[in-house]
């Protein structure tokens, strides 16, 4: 089984990631992650942070050769702003703990319920964590997951679809063409027209000290059928996914497939045909359920969308009030985001692509690559006799 574990805080000394299950002989390489964490780091209305780090990934465990051991693999990213912190976050117990204390919760963020639930009296043990820097962690150990899924053929692909008003309209683009547009877009949009509509709604909230939130899709090609199971709820891979996907943060919405308008429609319009001819097998001549069905995928595109609200961390004030003097004040903000949608769409595909990883690895199983391969072409011989 393919699992993970990550460590680190926003202003910590560094992030580790440490990815155990992985098969012997997958091609891996800093660098292949490294180029993840730039795609994370990049996008039109980022905030400061981004020009302070600049992540790279060091593997420290696990990869020789350029090639995985069977071994844990560990990632470590370097938090770079940590020289301006080491006297206040350092583990010791010379720590300057009474430097920079947090008593004042932000509204949105985890501040308030983290620090009742695991009684601090400062709340920088809690957003420290719950920081959105999490996610380059989570970017590297999806990475090494999208590095097994490439052996198979397996391509993931993201793009934003809305920021805030604005609609992208590359909603009928194949997953190749999407690709190679957003290569060259600051907001991952595949729609250049509606890429420069959002980027003018990101001035004007810029400039009204306030954020904007907006809706990511992912398309997965070269998927196999029979990923997933129908058997029970942990093993239903539209269910692992989802979870995948609102794991990360600001994340408050997933729909698989045409998702919630499903819900507006007659049966009619909603369930795909299926049909059958001696070269194709058995196919379909729409996708409308994303390509799953009763938690299993059913060999179409995997096509999932998740929304992602407005950061919380805003230069209007919100109102709040201070955890320890219960005196009501306005939150302030040095840094932020005004947008990050792009961001995290880039963390949805690392989300997923470690899911589609840990599902090849329980359907075609082996210690090495090579074993899985056998494995997958027998499967595949198979699916094309029935």
């Amino acid at each position: 089984m393919l699992r993970c574990l990550t460590a680190g805080e926003s202003h910590g000394p560094e992030l580790t990631g440490i990815i155990e299950g992985m098969p012997a002989g997958v091609p891996l390489t800093g660098d292949y992650i490294s180029a993840q964490l730039e795609r994370r780091q990049s996008g039109y209305g980022r905030g400061g942070r981004m020009q302070i780090e600049k992540d790279k990934a060091r593997i420290t465990a696990g990869v020789r050769g350029g090639l995985t051991t069977g071994a844990p693999i560990c990632v470590v990213i370097e938090n770079r702003d940590w020289s301006n912190w080491a006297e206040v976050m350092c583990s010791g117990t010379d720590a300057h703990i009474g430097e920079r204390v947090v008593s004042k919760p932000r509204p949105g963020h985890a501040d308030l319920s983290g620090a009742v639930k695991y009684n601090h009296r400062d709340i920088r043990n809690i957003l420290e964590r719950a920081s959105a820097r999490e996610t380059a962690a989570r970017v590297a150990v999806g990475t090494v997951g999208r590095a097994l899924a490439e052996q198979f053929g397996i391509e993931i692909t993201a793009h934003v679809t809305r920021i805030g008003s604005t609609v992208s309209s590359a909603g009928q683009l194949s997953s190749g063409e999407i690709r190679s547009r957003t290569e060259r877009s600051e907001l991952l949009c595949a729609d250049p027209k509606a890429e420069q509509m959002m980027k003018e709604e990101i001035d004007r909230a810029k400039k009204e000290g306030d954020s904007l939130g907006g809706i990511f899709e992912i398309i997965v090609t070269g998927v196999p059928m029979g990923l997933g199971s129908h058997v029970h709820y942990d093993r239903k891979l539209d269910g692992r996914l989802a979870q995948a996907l609102m794991s990360i943060q600001a994340i408050k919405g997933v729909e698989i497939g045409i998702g919630f308008i499903a819900g507006e429609q007659p049966g009619s319009e909603v369930h795909d045909e299926l049909f059958y001819d001696t070269e194709r097998k058995f196919y379909r001549k729409t996708n409308r359920a994303g390509g799953l069905e009763g938690g299993i995928t059913n060999g179409e595109p995997l096509v999932l969308r998740a929304v992602m609200k407005p950061i919380p961390t805003l230069y209007k004030p919100l109102q709040s009030v201070d955890l320890l003097t219960k005196q009501p004040y306005e939150a302030s903000v040095e840094r932020s985001d005004v947008c990050a949608v792009p961001a995290a769409a880039v963390v949805g595909e690392a989300a997923v692509a470690f899911e589609i990883g840990k599902a090849l690895i329980e359907k075609f199983g082996g210690d090495s690559l090579a074993e899985m391969q056998r494995n997958y072409q027998s499967y595949m011989e198979y699916v094309k006799q029935v």
